[in-house]
């Protein structure tokens, strides 16, 4: 049933779904009815929350897919359909996983096409019968959705193939994106048909949906959502090529824990967010996490596993059949080897046969012994280059017979047609070695399926040599998701025609105690690492991941796929321009302090010099006796001296507060309690070792400190090299009197005793000395530098610098993990807050 925060709230929903005007029943009910969903078009639309309990206790997750795990089929009267549950599902296994007591709803797609007269009665029958909601996608989407930008766009793309040429990978294709969009909207609307959005979980499947969690957040800030991709994910050098590659990834931050098979996928995914949309993760506890805008997205790294029970069941059945005893008499005597793919370009399956080929040309004691069984499975997709590779592999074996079969031996059984699961699982029973050389694969449980099989049903002898043993090898390509989870397995790079074909001799040659210790050591972790496994993993860290959700203050921005929600804690928020106008215009002794670069300037801009309305609202603000106001940065004295010699009221502290001026007319002070830098000549060299070795770095010399700056290198070049310059000039300067600190794109040696809290503990200090101890203090800043600013403001009030009575703003700019209490979006916002002030300031003397 729908939760009352959701009915309550449902009308202030806007745009984004068509159909949710509509009054609607309460579950069960389906939306059946096909139609053109316009595009994300829908920019202003409200998140909906609410903090009304929901009328749902239980848990319950919604699992959410291109196809549910179901099987359709006409009836044989060509009177309705018959439906059956897909044993070999994923999204089926995976409930083992989940807890007893929780329930679950899958929504996705049929693999048949339903008349649309008849699709109101298939709804209902299998969201009563299986808790499934159908997502029926009109043909003109589906096509250009599906066949389209999935597979001409994004799955060759993930598997490192670039569209080059128009005649190999299309070229990227508006429309095809288009109809992504569309899709992606219509199974959001049967998740909020069917959702409690502060109860359930949603699990988002693969990369048919990577935009989904878009439109959920939109509509629900707090919801619980994890998201699953069962493909590799490319290094950012491939993956940047995708023309709408921001707003894909976007897309998956709206989710709070993003999964993948291998590390090397994660690390992929984590170099992009770093390189397109600036983001840095951390690690803690052993969890990755990016921050993103308050929010903490978990990076999930979990490689899946197979179904136990469901494998063992099959064995039990192909035991009973005739095909297994066929299989042994008809390669007695013979070595098998076993390869079982998709008819996809990316298998492999050429590769394996040419490795054949030539093991049998440099071994020539395996012609006549050895026989390689290639199942080929029907293709998913379809295209000229498909064709093209059955076309090689069919010509490759017909080779390969002729010129190494005798009678009664054929080197190559070539299987073009569908197997039955029970029938691979007798092949997998009676191959002495499975060889997998997919020269891109998302994870491939082929390796452990055979494992499984090999190691046979408890009690039975299936899988043992004569001994009773079990045994097994395999010979898997290395740019798959499973090999790194299968130590004893002889890896290969399948491109190596060569070297595979001597993995695939010392497979069948190992002397056989090794190749038991090696299935031993598989067989303990595929049986312990299994589809169960995985998903109770990946739920256990999704409910981590959402612990905080309903303690934290959140609300959606941003239009189109630059929408993202913005989370805070309750003490932490967003500085309202009329509260402080308010509190200013009431206060006697103002204290402004003012950081520049990032603040007062955006950091990306390349002239930093300030413009004349930054000096016209500084000038305005300095006018009025009230406010001491001061600009305390990390730049040198002579350029900030210069680019406001317009204010002569405003203090400057320069170099994090080592110069200090009160005002134009008076002159530098020096604060840093150390005038020898000796150090210098220790730092320097270092400084210039990496600038010579980073490509884009340069150094900053400053009469206090050296600065080496990298935001012109290559990003995860210059943080690398920022991280060991700092770790080498802490070594080297570990008795001098300064400090090694790192920051926004650069690394500082500064003398110790040095920093802007410092500075601001002067200031305030001054005025109580001047009898104007400040009843209103605004301190705005952008990074850690100024943080030591936010921490003496804290301390200044226990201290009584401050009185408990001051309206103390410290505010920092951007949304992030701060000692401030407020913050403010970026250098924009800063100045019309300014100005703000400015205008509600009095040039004249107080009476």
């Amino acid at each position: 049933m729908m939760s009352r925060s959701y009915t309550n709230l449902l009308d202030l929903a806007s745009g984004n779904f068509p159909t949710m005007g509509r009054d609607r029943k309460r579950l069960p009910r389906v939306m059946t009815v096909p139609g053109i969903v316009s595009e994300l078009d829908d920019d202003h639309a409200n998140s909906v929350s609410s903090d009304v309990p929901s009328s749902v206790a239980q848990d319950r997750i919604i699992i959410v897919a291109n196809q549910l795990p179901v099987n359709a089929k006409r009836r044989p009267d060509n009177q309705g359909w018959s439906f059956s549950w897909d044993e070999d599902s994923l999204l089926l296994q995976l409930k083992d996983g989940l807890p007893e007591e929780m329930e679950v709803i899958y929504i996705g797609s049929l693999r048949v096409d339903v008349d649309v007269n008849e699709q109101d009665d298939v709804s209902q029958i299998l969201l009563d019968r299986f808790k499934c909601v159908v997502a029926f996608l009109p043909p003109d989407i589906l096509g250009k959705f599906y066949h389209g930008f999935c597979k001409q766009h994004l799955w060759p793309l993930f598997h490192y193939m670039l569209p080059f040429s128009a005649e190999h990978g299309s070229r990227f294709d508006r429309s095809l994106w288009e109809a992504y969009v569309s899709a992606n909207k219509l199974f959001a609307e049967k998740v909020i048909e069917v959702l409690n959005p502060e109860d359930d979980y949603v699990w988002i499947h693969d990369y048919h949906l990577m935009v989904l969690p878009t439109f959920l957040r939109r509509r629900f800030n707090r919801l619980r959502m994890g998201f699953f991709l069962h493909s590799p994910f490319p290094s950012s050098e491939i993956y940047r090529t995708l023309p709408v590659r921001e707003e894909i990834l976007k897309a998956l931050l709206n989710s709070d824990l993003i999964g993948f098979h291998t590390f090397d996928y994660a690390r992929h995914f984590l170099s992009c967010c770093s390189r397109m949309l600036g983001l840095e993760y951390q690690s803690k506890r052993g969890y990755i996490g990016l921050e993103y805008y308050g929010r903490t997205v978990g990076i999930k790294i979990m490689p899946i596993g197979v179904h136990m029970g469901q494998i063992e069941s099959v064995m039990r059945l192909a035991d009973k059949e005739w095909r297994v005893e066929e299989l042994k008499q008809q390669f007695e005597g013979k070595t098998v080897l076993l390869g079982t793919d998709d008819m996809d370009i990316f298998k492999g399956i050429n590769l394996k046969l040419l490795a054949m080929e030539h093991m049998l040309k440099q071994h020539p004691k395996w012609q006549g012994r050895a026989v390689l069984v290639q199942i080929v499975n029907p293709a998913r997709g379809r295209g000229r280059d498909l064709d093209v590779i059955h076309a090689e592999i069919q010509a490759s074996c017909k080779r390969i017979n002729e010129e190494f079969g005798q009678p009664g031996y054929e080197p190559v059984v070539f299987i073009d047609r569908p197997v039955s699961v029970s029938e691979r699982v007798a092949f997998y029973t009676i191959a002495e070695c499975v060889v997998v050389t997919a020269v891109r694969d998302g994870m491939n449980l082929i390796p452990y399926e055979y494992i499984v099989c090999r190691q046979g049903i408890p009690g039975s002898e299936s899988g043992s040599d004569s001994s009773g043993h079990k045994k097994s090898m395999l010979v898997v390509s290395e740019f798959i998701g499973c090999s790194p989870s299968l130590s004893g397995a002889i890896r290969v790079n399948p491109w190596n025609i060569e070297a595979t074909a001597e993995a695939m001799n010392e497979a069948i040659s190992m002397a056989e105690p090794e190749k038991q210790s090696r299935h031993e050591k598989h067989y303990r972790y595929v049986s312990t690492h299994d589809v169960a496994y995985w998903s109770r993993s990946f739920l256990q860290d999704m409910e981590r991941t959402c612990r905080d959700h309903f303690r934290r203050i959140c609300w959606g921005i941003g239009l189109s796929f630059g929408f993202r929600v913005v989370a805070l804690d309750p003490n932490f928020k967003k500085l309202s321009i009329d509260a402080i106008v308010s509190a200013y215009t009431s206060a006697k002794n103002r204290a402004i302090l003012l950081d520049y670069d990032g603040t007062l300037m955006p950091q990306t801009s390349i002239n930093k010099t300030p413009s004349e309305v930054v000096t016209s609202i500084i000038n305005t603000l300095c006018g009025d006796l009230k406010n001491t106001v001061f600009i305390v940065s990390g730049r040198g004295k002579d350029s900030l001296g210069k680019w406001f010699s317009p204010c002569k009221k405003l203090g400057i502290a320069a170099e994090h507060g080592y110069f200090l001026r009160w005002s134009k007319n008076e002159e530098w002070e020096v604060c840093g309690q150390n005038t020898d830098f000796g150090w210098i000549q220790i730092a320097e060299p270092v400084m210039k070792l990496y600038t010579e070795a980073t490509d884009g770095s340069s150094i900053e010399t400053k009469e206090s400190a050296l600065v080496w700056h990298h935001q012109d290198a290559d990003h995860d070049f210059g943080s690398s090299q920022a991280k060991e310059m700092l770790d080498h000039l802490e070594s080297v300067l570990a008795n001098e009197p300064v400090a090694v600190k790192s920051g926004q794109f650069i690394v500082e040696v500064k003398p110790q005793g040095v920093s802007k809290g410092l500075v601001a503990e002067k200031i305030f200090t001054s005025m109580v000395e001047n009898g104007k101890q400040a009843d209103f203090v605004l301190c705005i800043g952008d990074d850690r530098s100024d943080e030591d600013m936010f921490e003496i403001i804290g301390n200044a009030i226990t201290r009584n610098i401050l009185s408990s009575n001051t309206a103390v703003f410290a505010c920092t700019v951007g949304q992030k993990p701060s000692k401030a209490k407020y913050y403010v979006d970026d250098t924009t916002e800063v100045i019309t807050m300014l100005e703000a002030l400015a205008e509600a300031s009095d040039p004249s003397p107080p009476f």
